[in-house]
């Protein structure tokens, strides 16, 4: 039997990316003593309003359809939030309600590009995002960054062609941790301008950023800026899939249209509780600032002085990429390596593009005591011959 040609642009070179999280994952089931630093779900609980109005919902029977954009109320929270904190003047007509971040840059996607367009994004980016961004049929061109992964404006500009539709960045990067700055930002909003391009903002980190504020494009030209945003990492909320975006009507217009296609609405008893998660923001939002903060000063810390490492410590997130090309290892064989020798699961930067290739991804979000463990288990590794000699 046959498949369509969207099998092969969904099953991208991110696909085989978790194999080695979903293998520890099996190993932490089964009791085993394993340390998975390989996936970006804090271990914090959903705050405690966030779940009971949940509950309450659910015992009121708010089990039943849905409008396909979200409920009104709901729309109004995203809008309210997303207005105080890009300076876009946004209402509810502005705004999708959808599962996840994820599930607005499929739609997003679809909307802006199709067969035979180009979308550009930045390396490195989440390993999903290719096949996302190709399933309607686009290619996806990878941007290259600096040294410091921030973002190449001349090698951006050369790479817009007649069939490019659209850039897609995420602010603060996953991987990196950058955050895009005011200049970067207004290159990118003119070079939109010039060729008349979409802009996609993956901002489901901008909670995490200093003061839970980044720079955007969104005030300043609102006509072509689409964000995507979440309540998955600032609010512990990863398994509830509440996600937006925020764009022009007519993409919300068309952004319902493919939702009916799709999802047909979103569990009501959900949305009322990220109306509640959003009123609560700030608070909550805090909250995992200063979680990843001590976190990330901790492991920081604890990888100081390995030899052939070196961590890159990110402006926001809570991810930390580690340069290990001078163990002679890949980022794909450190992080075999350290799994079967030290039962500590990271990822393989690789998947997140060529320019962290030699890198591995470590995240950060877990207990102080998991984080100790797993640093002297990454030293005594790197001991050994398995880890390249140190």
């Amino acid at each position: 039997m046959k498949f369509s040609p969207l099998v092969q642009r969904i099953s991208g070179e991110g696909a085989d990316a978790w194999l080695t999280h979903y293998e520890a994952s099996a190993a932490r089931d089964r009791g085993e003593d394993v340390i998975i630093l390989s996936v970006g779900d804090p271990d914090l609980d959903t705050p405690p309003a966030v779940v009971e109005k949940a509950i309450e919902r659910l015992r009121a029977g708010d089990t039943h359809y849905s409008p396909a954009a979200g409920r009104l109320a709901v729309r109004q929270a995203i809008a309210a939030y997303h207005s105080k904190r890009t300076g876009q003047n946004a209402t509810a007509d502005n705004v999708v309600y959808l599962s996840g971040a994820q599930n607005a840059l499929f739609v997003a996607s679809l909307l802006v590009a199709g067969s035979g367009d180009e979308i550009i994004s930045f390396d490195p980016m989440y390993p999903t995002y290719p096949a996302t961004l190709q399933a309607s049929g686009a290619r996806m061109i990878r941007a290259p960054t600096s040294g410091s992964f921030r973002p190449d404006i001349t090698a951006l500009t050369s790479l817009i062609t007649e069939r490019t539709r659209a850039i897609v960045w995420a602010t603060p990067n996953n991987p990196s941790g950058v955050i895009l700055h005011d200049e970067e930002l207004a290159a990118i909003g003119d070079l939109a301008e010039k060729h008349d391009l979409w802009l996609i903002s993956d901002e489901v980190y901008a909670g995490l950023a200093p003061g839970g504020h980044t720079p955007g494009l969104a005030a300043r030209i609102p006509e072509r800026v689409i964000t995507l945003g979440s309540l998955s990492k600032s609010h512990a909320m990863t398994g509830w899939r509440a996600g937006w975006l925020v764009g022009p009507r007519e993409v919300a217009i068309h952004a319902e249209s493919l939702v009916m296609c799709m999802l047909f609405g979103a569990p009501g008893f959900v949305q009322e509780a990220a109306i509640t998660a959003l009123s609560i923001a700030p608070e909550a939002e805090r909250r995992i600032r200063d979680y990843c903060d001590l976190r990330r000063a901790r492991i920081v810390a604890g990888l100081a002085g390995i030899p052939k490492i070196r961590a890159i410590v990110p402006e926001a997130g809570m991810f930390m990429l580690v340069d290990v090309r001078e163990t002679g290892l890949s980022g794909y064989g450190f992080m075999r390596a350290l799994y079967e020798s030290e039962r500590v699961s990271v990822l393989d930067g690789a998947a997140f593009g060529l320019e962290t290739a030699g890198f591995v991804r470590i995240c950060f979000a877990t207990d102080e005591v998991s984080l100790d463990t797993a640093c002297e288990r990454i030293r005594r590794f790197l001991r050994n011959d398995s880890g390249g000699g140190a």
